[in-house]
């Protein structure tokens, strides 16, 4: 099996993390029904550690305050690992209001944390989805994410 972080965090999303259940599995569960997947345990490792470091920098990022509007300027690292597209991407998020400054900042964090050379479009709808799911006042930003990954129906330009 060739999976990798994105693979196991989109499992745990689309079976768990959405689901409108009263009762969460306790992450002991998780990791015994990721392993029964077939996702291996060093890969189901450090997808709950990148969950828990997401959630760590969310409450982080809630203390910060948002100043007007900055360009954003990616280092030679940030390019080779979100080319053209992902950074297009995340342009066009934030210019329909699906991300803001801090969000867009932990977007690309979060990405740059997998254990990958690059982040692909695809992953990095995926981390934008994770990353609005639990802030606070983003409800309606993360269902417009939800609907421009399922959908896929959104054209952006870059």
């Amino acid at each position: 099996m060739n999976e990798n972080v994105v693979d196991i965090l989109i499992y745990l999303f689309e079976n768990f993390m959405d689901a409108d259940q009263s009762a969460k599995p306790d992450q002991t569960a998780l990791r015994e029904e990721l392993a029964q997947a077939g996702f291996p345990e060093k890969m189901i490792t450090k997808a709950f550690d990148w969950l828990d470091e997401l959630a760590w920098r969310q409450s982080d990022c809630q203390q910060s305050a948002q100043t007007g509007q900055a360009m954003r300027i990616y280092t030679g690292p940030e390019t080779i690992r979100l080319d053209t597209d992902c950074r297009g991407l995340l342009l066009f998020l934030e210019q329909s209001e699906i991300l803001n400054q801090i969000s867009r900042e932990l977007v690309i964090e979060r990405a740059l944390a997998l254990d990958t050379a690059h982040i692909t479009v695809e992953e990095l709808r995926w981390i934008v989805l994770l990353v609005l799911m639990n802030q606070p006042g983003q409800e309606f930003a993360f269902a417009r994410m939800e609907d421009l990954i399922y959908n896929e129906t959104a054209q952006y330009l870059h």
